[in-house]
């Protein structure tokens, strides 16, 4: 069997198995599911997450599973910053490139379709998440192996396990939390 058909029949095999492959041709990526479904924060948990994190337009925040990109466009809008949206659901980068242009943020935001446990957040400055406590604590490895000491982390409503945050608020009912990447050594 040649590569073109056996690519072709392994891409209908894991469509049938509810498998999306992209790349057929060169590199077959499997792309998983979501780990969460999407529940978006509320306009007053973005900001004071925001404002938690003390992020300014020298900022460059990094939302992991940015589902409509409101963490990033508000960042980009009300406080000047640069933001990079990462989110595995193609539904839900389309909605946040939606938002940006309908907002006049796409000078200062980009948004990747992929997996957040393998895309590089190196540059972040601040880290928006808006995921479950198991998933925080999978996540919080790389956290603090890619991002820089004095990088804000803050999380909407779910913590980080032992790590105790620096500082917590509750808003709208629920708990936000930030923490920084300590110095390494």
């Amino acid at each position: 069997m040649n590569r073109r058909r056996f690519l072709n029949a392994l891409g209908a095999m894991s469509v049938m198995n509810g498998v999306a492959l992209v790349g057929a041709g060169r590199d077959v990526l499997a792309q998983r599911t979501p780990d969460v479904i999407f529940v978006p924060s509320s306009f007053d948990v973005v900001v004071q997450m925001l404002k938690l994190a003390e992020v300014t337009s020298k900022d460059i925040v990094y939302d992991l599973g940015c589902g409509d990109g409101r963490f990033v466009v508000t960042a980009a809008r009300q406080f000047g910053a640069r933001g990079v949206g990462i989110d595995i659901d193609p539904e839900r980068i389309q909605e946040a490139r939606e938002l940006s242009a309908r907002t006049g943020a796409d000078d200062k935001v980009r948004f990747i379709q992929g997996d957040l446990f393998e895309t590089d957040i190196s540059e972040a400055t601040v880290v928006t998440l808006y995921l479950l406590t198991r998933l925080n604590l999978k996540l919080r490895p790389k956290l603090l192996k890619e991002l820089k000491p004095g990088t804000r982390i803050v999380s909407h409503a779910f913590d980080m396990g032992d790590w105790k945050p620096e500082k917590s608020e509750m808003v709208g009912g629920a708990p936000i939390y930030l923490w920084r990447v300590p110095p390494r050594g």
